[in-house]
């Protein structure tokens, strides 16, 4: 049983009778993969307290021909993101993009962009240097882009006019067509969103912009509860459901309301 050695975010974590944990990681280099933490929760000296969720880890696993679940022998922390777990709000926003990759990806799968987006946004999280709302957004945004889903906010679908040229300063974004369709194009349709112009244009530049420069984005506090509310419906309607970390997150929102 050959070892495999990897950095790995910690996505998800099941009790797997009295002792064991099933875990499931987003790694570097392999993408999503999972692994059985034997008598992780007997001995705390094995992994130390350290099996926790956003954990960023030094894996050393045991794989085997034909089996799918490695097991996880030693794990060396890089990272433990302790400030998010000790935050409610930040713990909901840190949940929704972790099961968003997991409900997403396929295991196996390699997408360093995903590991290096999840990690500049749980280590943005953990340092409260960029508001989590923003965050989301940059994420969710990224993370379209990357897995080839990239909402179509530049030009019209059906005409191909340029959101510059369009006359509204609302536009209609239509989830069956991938894109912002503009009045003269519109028909009726029950899968659409409306955005302004200035919203349009933010998410643009988070979609392309420098991340390191990410701290400097200025949203007005409607174009963040619209570019939420927009990139939330996105993602529910291509993953054919709502995310129960979602319905946390927005339970939690109501409540600060």
């Amino acid at each position: 049983m050959p070892n495999l050695t990897l950095p790995a975010i910690i996505l998800r974590r099941v009790d797997f009778g009295d002792y064991d944990l099933i875990l499931t990681f987003f790694s570097l280099n392999k993408g999503k993969i999972s692994a059985i933490a034997k008598s992780a929760k007997k001995s705390t000296k094995r992994f130390g307290g350290i099996l926790e969720l956003f954990s960023v880890l030094r894996l050393v696993c045991s794989t085997a021909k034909g089996r799918e679940l490695l097991v996880l022998q030693e794990a060396d922390l890089i990272n433990s993101f302790s400030c998010i777990r000790g935050d409610l709000k930040k713990t909901a926003y840190a949940s929704y993009f972790a099961e968003l990759i997991n409900e997403w990806s396929e295991t196996g799968s390699e997408q360093e962009g995903i590991y290096r987006l999840l990690y500049f946004v749980l280590d943005q999280l953990d340092i409260c240097r960029i508001p989590e709302e923003i965050l989301s957004i940059i994420f969710q945004m990224r993370f379209a882009d990357i897995v080839g889903v990239r909402p179509n906010l530049s030009v019209c679908t059906d005409c191909r006019i340029e959101i510059d040229r369009i006359k509204e300063d609302r536009v209609a974004f239509d989830f069956s067509k991938g894109g912002i369709i503009c009045q003269k194009c519109a028909c009726i349709s029950v899968n659409r969103f409306f955005l302004s112009k200035g919203t349009i244009k933010q998410l643009l530049w988070v979609e392309s912009g420098d991340l390191s420069k990410a701290a400097k984005i200025r949203f007005t506090p409607s174009s963040v509860k619209e570019g939420l509310g927009f990139l939330e419906s996105f993602i529910t309607y291509h993953i054919g459901k709502e995310l129960q970390s979602l319905r946390f997150l927005k339970q939690i929102r109501r409540k600060d309301e």
